[in-house]
């Protein structure tokens, strides 16, 4: 009997083994997703009426809450122009998440028309419950460049860089995301100012320079590397598969891209 009653208790053992596998026991929270321990959160912006301050809010879910976990602000700013987050660094031993924000102010100064990059630091503590965050201003960097009260700036980005530029100068910058060094790009005789800043998602940059009334326009292309690539007439830009690019902002161009067609065999090292 002794070897009967074990054989079932062997027997009865693998089936609830087998069963639990098939069927996870009721209240057993699942494994969790792999990714980033922010994945489920996001953040929103918004403008107060004089564009002097950036109210932000993060909200979502963590694995066993939701709603609203976290808000503050940003500023105050003489005039922010254009605003952008930098690419996560995830430490998945701490569940924390940090990017940069970073807030071009082009109503900055005494006369009000100088412009400003700030550099945020933002992070997500993110618990099974909760998700703590923190914004700090970590550095500030004043740019050759001309803003002012009706000023446009625009702004794009890779992994290595910033690229900054405004309607009231000739040129852009380009800005080192790890060193923040400043160097100024673009450019043509007789000048034309920057009317657009556009990247696709590989990290090519496209300049656009110009004017609606006169014509004149003109456009350089960096690459991932920072490096410049193209440059030339006309008032090209790129698209990217996040955000349309609106067009209220770029000059028509009379540039036929089929004129610049044609193909440089590279030198076959021997």
């Amino acid at each position: 009997m002794s070897m009967i009653r074990n054989r079932w208790v062997l027997l009865g053992s693998m089936f609830l083994l087998l069963f639990s596998a098939a069927f996870p026991i009721h209240g057993q929270d699942a494994p969790a997703a792999s990714g980033p321990p922010d994945a489920t959160l996001f953040t929103t912006y918004s403008l107060d009426s004089l564009d002097q301050t950036v109210s932000w809010i993060v909200c979502g879910s963590t694995a066993s809450s939701s709603g609203c976990f976290a808000s503050g602000s940003l500023g105050p700013f003489g005039r922010a122009g254009a605003l952008l987050e930098g690419n996560p660094s995830v430490n998945l031993k701490t569940n924390t998440v940090t990017r940069a924000i970073y807030v071009v102010d082009i109503a900055s100064g005494v006369g009000g028309n100088g412009v400003v990059l700030y550099v945020y630091k933002k992070t997500d503590a993110v618990s099974s419950s909760f998700d703590t965050v923190t914004v700090t201003l970590s550095k500030t960097v004043t740019l050759p460049l001309t803003g002012g009260s009706t000023a446009l700036c625009s702004m794009a980005a890779n992994n290595g860089f910033l690229f900054i530029g405004t309607d009231q100068s000739p040129q852009a910058v380009r800005v080192q995301k790890s060193s923040l060094t400043v160097t100024t790009v673009g450019g043509f005789f007789p000048p034309i100012n920057v009317t657009a800043i556009t990247a696709d998602k590989y990290g090519y940059v496209t300049v656009t320079q110009g004017h609606f009334s006169s014509g004149e326009s003109g456009f350089s292309v960096f690459g991932p590397n920072g490096a410049l690539q193209e440059d030339g007439g006309g008032a090209d830009f790129m698209l990217n598969t996040v955000t349309a690019v609106s067009t209220t902002t770029l000059p028509k161009s009379s540039v036929n891209p089929a004129q610049r067609l044609g193909v440089t065999p590279k030198a076959v090292p021997e």
